[in-house]
């Protein structure tokens, strides 16, 4: 993403009226600026509403059924940014969510590398990454890594992880499409 490029869709005011204000608090408590990439997508407001009412977006990110541990979330959201080339996600999960969801600043930085220090992550989250980088760069998923990930992750939680990098790859999408400044965290 160019940062010192100007957003291409500009985000509604951040002193919101209802009733996106509303419900951008049943997301993001008031005293905490709703970053900008959300406030861009509303300006399709009817689609952002929907997207809060279905509890498709919630305050710990999207899809968060409550199924997949934080960590292990945050882990694959975080994977899934580096992956994408998704700077402004990843920044904004790192300045407010990810150590309270479990990930140490060390696993936070060893993310962002290409090939991961395998030695300060389990076998179980070696694979989440193993996955998650075939996931994102060639959407298939080869026998080995999925027997590797079936080894430690139910079937349901493999479909649910694997929707989890899906609208994550997604959101890099938006990103791309919008091209949002930076949020002040």
């Amino acid at each position: 993403m160019n940062t010192a490029s100007k957003p291409r869709i500009k985000p509604v005011d951040v002193d919101l009226t209802e009733p996106l204000k509303s419900k951008m608090e049943k997301v993001f408590p008031a005293a905490l600026r709703s970053p900008n990439l959300y406030r861009s997508v509303a300006r399709n407001e009817a689609l952002f509403i929907d997207m809060i009412d279905m509890n498709f977006i919630g305050p710990t990110g999207l899809l968060d059924r409550k199924m997949i541990p934080p960590r292990r979330r945050e882990l694959l959201i975080l994977r899934t940014c580096m992956q994408a080339k998704n700077e402004y996600e990843s920044h904004l999960h790192e300045r407010t969510i990810s150590e309270r969801m479990g990930l140490t600043l060390l696993e936070i930085d060893d993310l962002k590398n290409a090939d991961i220090n395998k030695d300060i992550w389990s076998d179980e989250d070696i694979s989440l990454i193993a996955l998650t980088d075939v996931l994102v760069n060639t959407t298939s998923v080869p026998d080995d890594i999925f027997e590797r990930a079936a080894t430690y992750f139910s079937e349901p939680e493999l479909i649910e992880m694997t929707l989890l990098v899906g609208l994550y790859t997604s959101v890099a999408m938006l990103v791309s499409l919008i091209r949002p400044e930076f949020d002040p965290y």
